[in-house]
C-alpha cells in the first residue's frame, strides 16, 4: 500500500500539470518495486485557502504526504523518498525558475493495526 496526498496552492492550478504530477508519482512508486501496484493511489488537493510567508507576494506550494504500510527497509524508504522528490523538483523546474515555489515531501510509515482494506484491484495484477 502506498497513498500520495500532494495538496497544492490554488495558484498553481494553471500551469502546475496535476494530473501529470500523479501520474509521474505512480511510476516512480511502481518501478521501486515493493508497493503493491493495486495498492498504490495519489491525489491532489487544491487549497484555496493558503497563506505563504508573511503572505505579501503570490507564493506557491506543494506538500506532498506519502503513506506507506510498514515492513520496508529504511533504505528502500530513503530511496522512495529520495526518487519521488527528485521528480517533484524535475516536474516543478520550469515554474521554480519563473516563481517563488516551496516543495515538501514527508513520508509516513504506519502499522496495520488501524487500518481496513477492501481491494479487488490487486487481482488484476496477480493474474499478469
Amino acid at each position: 500500500m502506498a497513498h500520495l496526498i500532494f495538496e497544492y496552492s490554488a495558484n498553481l492550478r494553471a500551469e502546475g500539470d496535476l494530473p501529470g504530477l500523479l501520474k509521474k508519482a505512480n511510476a516512480v512508486m511502481i518501478a521501486q518495486g515493493v508497493f503493491p501496484v493495486g495498492g498504490i493511489r495519489s491525489r491532489a488537493i487544491e487549497l484555496t485557502d493558503f497563506c505563504v510567508a508573511d503572505g505579501s507576494a503570490d507564493d506557491a506550494f506543494v506538500h506532498a504526504t506519502v503513506k506507506i504500510g510498514a515492513g520496508r527497509s529504511a533504505e528502500a524508504r530513503q530511496k522512495t523518498g529520495d526518487e519521488l522528490f527528485d521528480m517533484m523538483k524535475a516536474h516543478f523546474a520550469a515554474l521554480f525558475d519563473r516563481r517563488y515555489l516551496a516543495l515538501s515531501l514527508e513520508l509516513q510509515e504506519f502499522s496495520e493495526a488501524g487500518t481496513w482494506k477492501h481491494n479487488n484491484i490487486h487481482a488484476r495484477y496477480r493474474k499478469a
